[in-house]
């Protein structure tokens, strides 16, 4: 450190004009102006009046006709004429540094004072060296005389130094340890992953990130990836597939399984119903036609022609099916009088056997609900004083049928029991007359032949 001890003289010279009767006038040497009003000469302040009096970082001192630059840790003592000048502590001697005095003498009106310099060996705060007079920092990353660790980055600074770790670390003592940025403020969307000196940014499922590596943008799986079996609709982070009619999801959420239909229920269809992917249909058996969606018709074969009966049958149409029949059912001793009505003329012949019988044909579905009216039977000729009995003489032998009789001329017979099909009946149903006034008894036969579909349909 420099310590200068300066005492202070404020002179001033005037110079009388060499004829009296001229004014008087003054001249103040290098460094100093004068003041009229005070008359005296008046030191310039160079520090204030020169922007950059000094450089490379020295401090301008003025002082009386002139300025010093000095370093900015030096010590500067002022005192007045006949006082001591207080010293700093004992420093090795070094020679006197001589500085240029006034070319004149300089008064003011405050009294003499003196400048002394005295100029002593510099002192340097630590982390600077005296060089000429100055104190000059000390680089310790280049001197070595730092104590960063193997893996910390030196850094001079004035006077000093400092020890840095490399990005995404922190000073942990003598050493580094990682910088968990996750703990810490981050810009992650949705999800920090700490790793040694770094952090990476994730996002959620259906996310990516954006080009900033922080910000989390929606994945539109459906261009990208094309998930779903049939169609796929974009959602924020995830997206939804559905089916086509007649489809459903799987369990892995993106394909699409047939549904059967015909599993739902037995009444889908009327007799059978058929699973296809996307759909179902249904199928009618032989004989039936697909009426709608569900119920099937039954196919009259003797009107569309699609039998196979002859000339000399008659075709019958039942449920499911047909049947030829004989268009002369008469067997001897009878013989046909109308269509479907045969009389036994013969008595000798005839004895024991109805005088006539017509044959009637009919059907019905199998599993018909019971008890259900099926056919009626009517006297075609009435006469005054007489009573009509009706009863089944023959095909009942199973029970299946009853005979109840409305009035007296008519009768209805009732099915008793469910019939399957296909099957055919041949019941006999007789009308016995009784004229009371002349006790007289006939009888008239009535064949009815009963077909069975095979469904309930």
């Amino acid at each position: 450190m420099l310590g200068i001890c300066v005492c202070l003289c404020a002179v001033f010279s005037h110079v009388l004009s060499q004829e009296a009767e001229e004014p008087v006038s003054y001249t103040c040497t290098e460094g100093y102006e004068y003041d009229r009003v005070r008359e005296q000469c008046r030191d310039v302040d160079e520090c204030a009046l020169l922007e950059d009096a000094c450089k490379g970082g020295m401090q301008c001192i003025n002082h009386f006709g002139g300025y010093l630059c000095l370093p900015k840790s030096a010590v500067i003592y002022i005192s007045k004429d006949g006082e001591p000048v207080p010293m700093p502590d004992p420093v090795p001697p070094v020679p006197a540094v001589q500085l240029n005095q006034p070319q004149l003498p300089r008064t003011s009106s405050a009294g003499s004072q003196r400048i002394t310099y005295t100029s002593q060996t510099i002192r340097c705060a630590t982390g600077f060296t005296a060089e000429e007079n100055n104190c000059r920092d000390i680089d310790e990353c280049a001197t070595g005389r730092h104590t960063c660790g193997p893996e910390q980055t030196c850094y001079n600074t004035r006077g000093s130094y400092t020890c840095q770790c490399p990005l995404g670390y922190q000073r942990s003592g003598d050493h580094c340890v990682d910088r968990d940025e996750c703990a810490l403020t981050h810009y992650c969307m949705h999800r920090c992953v700490n790793t040694q000196g770094s952090y990476y940014c994730e996002c959620n499922a259906g996310h990516k990130l954006a080009s900033n590596n922080h910000s989390c943008v929606d994945v539109n799986e459906c261009d990208v990836q094309s998930p779903c079996q049939h169609h796929c609709y974009n959602l924020i982070g995830s997206f939804l597939c559905q089916c086509d009619q007649g489809y459903e999801l799987a369990q892995d959420a993106v394909s699409c399984q047939d549904i059967d239909e015909c599993s739902f229920s037995s009444y889908m269809c009327q007799y059978q119903c058929i699973n296809s992917p996307g759909s179902y249909s249904c199928e009618c058996p032989d004989g039936y036609q697909l009426q709608g969606n569900r119920l099937c018709q039954d196919i009259n074969e003797c009107e569309t022609g699609t039998h196979n009966c002859q000339d000399d049958e008659m075709c019958w149409n039942y449920y499911g099916g047909f049947r030829c029949y004989p268009r002369n059912p008469c067997e001897a001793p009878y013989t046909k009088t109308s269509e479907n009505r045969c009389i036994c003329r013969s008595q000798t012949e005839c004895q024991g056997l109805p005088p006539s019988i017509v044959y009637k044909y009919m059907s019905i579905q199998a599993e018909r609900t019971v008890p259900a009216d099926i056919f009626q039977i009517q006297a075609t000729n009435i006469y005054a004083n007489t009573h009509n009995t009706f009863r089944i003489k023959a095909g009942n032998e199973g029970g299946e049928f009853f005979l109840r009789r409305s009035s007296n001329v008519s009768a209805m017979l009732v099915l008793t029991k469910p019939l399957s099909g296909p099957r055919e009946y041949v019941v006999d149903l007789e009308m016995v007359t009784h004229h009371l006034t002349m006790n007289y008894r006939s009888s008239s036969l009535l064949r009815l032949t009963v077909i069975v579909g095979p469904y309930a349909f």
